[in-house]
């Protein structure tokens, strides 16, 4: 069974995913060995974030086995992330 894996997309030139980064990182710490934890720049990533359909930065998704369980728009607090990463684990 696979490691649930938390990805980041954002951008270099958005406030809220600069805002977001520290969350990502408590978590990275948190949880390091137990999930894989990946940043993608959209802006360099085109054809990744157009094929996880992503419209807004920062946006975070959840996956489990290759299949997206969980998706967050804009900035999501470290406890929302952690409760249902805890839910996977």
């Amino acid at each position: 069974m696979d490691k649930p894996v938390l990805i980041d997309f954002f951008a270099t030139w958005c406030g809220p995913c600069r805002m977001q980064t520290p969350i990502m990182e408590e978590l990275e710490k948190k949880y390091s060995g137990r999930i894989e934890i990946k940043k993608v720049d959209v802006d360099s990533n085109m054809e990744l974030a157009n094929r996880y359909n992503i419209m807004v930065v920062p946006t975070i998704v959840l996956e489990k086995d290759g299949k997206e369980v969980r998706r967050w728009l804009g900035v999501t607090p470290k406890e929302e992330l952690s409760n249902a990463i805890d839910e996977l684990l």
